[in-house]
């Protein structure tokens, strides 16, 4: 198994939370399923569907937060809520007004609730308490917030903080576009997008098309920057860096099949070889992107 996302949160280094009280933490917002008249329900599941809700491996863990909604279509709600609104009308004489519709909306959607199919979703998360880091498989901060908000309930005091980095993402993704060189083992692939910083927000977006060196230098002196960027590191991980840092689209190339482990037999012993060499590798990756932007904050580091 391989994150699809990442978005980085540092940990202090070689926190000593055991998997067991971690875990224990977790239960007292482990996840429930919807009940008749709830919408939506969030809460902590088990990663691997074994009734733990931390995986350990390591000293990686993984836990996962579980999602689950009930969708109401809106031209449902808004056909139901016209016809008793209509209803209401015939009886009274006289059309409702905006706080008898809201009432009569509050009521449909009660009614509509309980039937309603609900869609269940999961995030996974990452924690190593070795290096120092928490990586949500998330492509959107608005997801990893609501991952961390949940993890805080959960965890009180949990020693974490943003990653700071000494170069901007976006002015070294520039950079390194402009001088068509990528930094120490990565290499620039076959996707950019660069968007004006004036007014208009200008963007150029190259997909699936070589990046012409004169081309992009063109855009970037007129004023644009890098704000997502398509690389391998070290001929074996594929992504795209976001201004933001966050790491998208992970995808593990063919020389890393290589490296699993030939002895591993079952799906525990198989998933084991897997979480080990996807941690060992992303570390990696990590490492080497955070040198390349020049490092971390070392007083954000030092609090």
């Amino acid at each position: 198994m391989w994150f699809k996302n990442l978005q980085l949160l540092r940990l202090r280094p070689h926190w000593d939370m055991s998997a067991a009280k971690l875990a224990g933490l977790l239960a007292t917002q482990a996840f429930q399923p919807c009940s008749g008249l709830q919408s939506e329900s969030i809460g902590w599941i088990s990663p691997r569907d074994d009734g733990q809700l931390v995986y350990a491996f390591n000293r990686q863990f993984l836990i996962s937060l579980a999602i689950e909604k009930k969708n109401l279509p809106g031209q449902t709600i808004k056909q139901k809520v016209k016809e008793k609104a209509t209803e209401m009308e015939n009886q009274q004489g006289f059309k409702p007004g905006k706080k008898q519709l809201k009432e009569i909306k509050e009521q449909v959607i009660d009614d509509l609730l309980p039937k309603a199919f609900p869609v269940l979703s999961t995030i996974q998360v990452w924690i190593d308490p070795v290096n120092g880091w928490i990586g949500i498989d998330a492509s959107s901060p608005a997801k990893a917030e609501l991952v961390f908000k949940y993890l805080v309930k959960a965890v009180e005091q949990l020693p974490v903080s943003s990653l700071r980095l000494c170069r901007s993402t976006t002015t070294a993704m520039t950079e390194w576009l402009s001088e068509d060189e990528a930094p120490g083992a990565f290499t620039v692939d076959n996707e950019a997008e660069l968007q004006s910083m004036s007014e208009g927000k200008a963007t150029v977006k190259y997909t699936r098309h070589s990046l012409d060196a004169q081309d992009v230098r063109n855009h970037i002196v007129a004023g644009k920057q890098c704000l997502n960027l398509a690389m391998t590191w070290n001929g074996k991980i594929s992504f795209v860096l976001s201004g933001n840092t966050t790491i998208k689209r992970i995808r593990p190339l063919e020389v890393l099949k290589n490296h699993a482990d030939p002895t591993a037999k079952g799906s525990d012993e198989v998933f084991d070889s897997d979480w080990a060499l996807m941690t060992g590798e992303l570390n990696s990756l990590i490492n080497g992107l955070i040198n390349a932007l020049g490092g971390e904050v070392q007083d954000e580091l030092a609090a």
